[in-house]
């Protein structure tokens, strides 16, 4: 990976010449490494390797934010003197940052495996080809397979006015593939995503998976469309892992929250909102997944927060802005994309806790009604979402019996998760998340969960 070189004392020398000229002054420099590519129908749509450096410049004074980014680590000085000078210019009210002890440190995220950056471009596109042939030899019936392969390198340096001092690296890797299958005058869409923070070896081997997701479009041809209504579900973990992130985790950012006094009375702590078995975490802390990290960007340490304990909301997301305005603890969860955006307020690794039923356990309790397996898209609009499972199966007297096509679960997040009447022991996680948030798309998390059953869900269809 291309190097930083060792800008400390340039930083410390630039924070101490204006320190004092506002309320808070942090640099972050980083280098980017990265690999990208495409492939569809065979054919390359995108390949490259880039490197990319640059940093920004975020200045506080009197609550006013000043922002800059830049690629031309030489004009440093010019963009410290923009940033403070725009803080200064909408700065009218009082500086809220909550308060967390300078650090020193150097974090490395070690690949246990094989490291994606000594791979060769070649063998990178040729793995790629190689589960395209997966896809397509399926059946005919699929006219359209697209592979995307991604990896990249990040270094960062943090410097603060407070005295912080962070070196932080990982090396983070995604791939994805969809299959579309024609026929039976539909056309229907099997897709599969995964990640790793670990090991290149993570992405091989992974025939099965990718063929998986033909063959549910192929078979979902032939399959009767579920009848919509009002079902009783089982979800499996991956559909718990979707829900939590999407329905829930973005409602517990406190940036959504404290400039939404109407959204932040709904999410007043001590409300309870499921039964007493649930329990949600968020927490970069938890180790080896693509949401961990040992700092945020603004230099706090990674925590763990029980957003959910026993059915009841105990803590949110913060920022040290955020943490400040409503005079909570910090939690360390702003995190930016790369260099060129400002840290918001986003998950990192969001679970709910597994509980003591078996699936055998959750179907039986079921009885009649729906068992959902994985994604296929989806959608949230506050309170609401709306969620397409990548297969499904109707359950009679507690079996899986036919399966189904186009299941789309449809809900409001608070009743749904009043609605849960059992949860399994079977956690897993998905590494294949990349969430989106103004205008940052695309941020490495983790999401997981147990299989749920859940009363009284909607369901579209015939």
């Amino acid at each position: 990976m291309t190097h930083l070189p060792d800008y400390r004392s340039l930083l410390a020398d630039t924070l101490a010449q204006y320190q004092g000229q506002v309320d808070f002054l942090s640099i972050r420099l980083e280098t980017i490494q990265s690999t990208d590519m495409v492939l569809r129908n065979r054919r390359i749509e995108a390949l490259g390797e880039r490197v990319a450096i640059g940093g920004q410049v975020r200045a506080c004074h009197r609550g006013g934010w000043g922002f800059t980014s830049f690629d031309a680590l030489d004009t440093l000085a010019e963009q410290v003197q923009y940033a403070i000078a725009a803080a200064k210019a909408v700065g009218t009210e009082v500086t809220q940052l909550a308060p967390v002890a300078p650090v020193q440190a150097t974090c490395r995220t070690e690949i246990t495996g094989i490291d994606p950056q000594r791979v060769p471009l070649a063998e990178k596109k040729a793995l790629c080809a190689h589960y395209q042939e997966v896809l397509h030899s399926v059946s005919d019936k699929i006219t359209t397979t697209t592979v995307r392969y991604g990896d990249a390198a990040h270094r960062v340096l943090l410097a603060t006015s407070e005295g912080t001092w962070i070196d932080q690296s990982w090396v983070d890797m995604e791939m994805r593939f969809s299959a579309t299958a024609t026929g039976e005058g539909m056309v229907q869409v099997g897709r599969e995503t995964t990640g790793s923070r670990r090991d290149y070896g993570d992405l091989l081997g992974l025939d099965a998976q990718v063929r998986g997701a033909a063959e549910r479009a192929v078979r979902a041809l032939s399959l009767p469309k579920v009848a919509g209504g009002v079902y009783r579900v089982v979800i499996d973990p991956i559909l718990t892992g979707l829900f939590v992130h999407e329905a829930f985790g973005h409602l517990s950012e406190a940036d959504m929250l404290y400039e939404n006094p109407d959204m932040l009375e709904v999410m007043s702590l001590g409300r309870r909102f499921g039964p007493p078995e649930l329990q949600i975490w968020d927490g970069a802390a938890v180790p080896g997944h693509r949401g961990s990290y040992a700092y945020d960007d603004e230099g706090v340490p990674a925590g763990m927060t029980q957003l959910i304990t026993d059915g009841v909301l105990t803590g949110r997301l913060h920022s040290r802005e955020t943490a400040g305005k409503l005079g909570e603890p910090p939690t360390g969860n702003a995190r930016c994309l790369n260099y060129h955006y400002s840290p918001l307020v986003r998950m990192t690794n969001t679970w709910i806790a597994p509980g003591t039923a078996s699936l055998a356990d959750l179907l039986a309790g079921l009885g009649e009604g729906i068992y959902a397996r994985n994604w296929l898209g989806g959608m949230t609009n506050g309170e609401m979402f709306t969620f397409t499972a990548g297969e499904a199966w109707r359950v009679r007297r507690g079996e899986l019996a036919e399966p189904v096509r186009d299941v789309t679960l449809t809900g409001n997040v608070f009743q749904t998760l009043a609605q849960i009447e059992g949860i399994g022991k079977d956690l897993a996680w998905d590494e294949s998340g990349g969430c989106g948030k103004g205008g940052q798309n695309g941020l490495p998390v983790g999401c997981g969960g147990p299989s749920l059953l859940i009363r009284d869900v909607v369901i579209g269809g015939d």
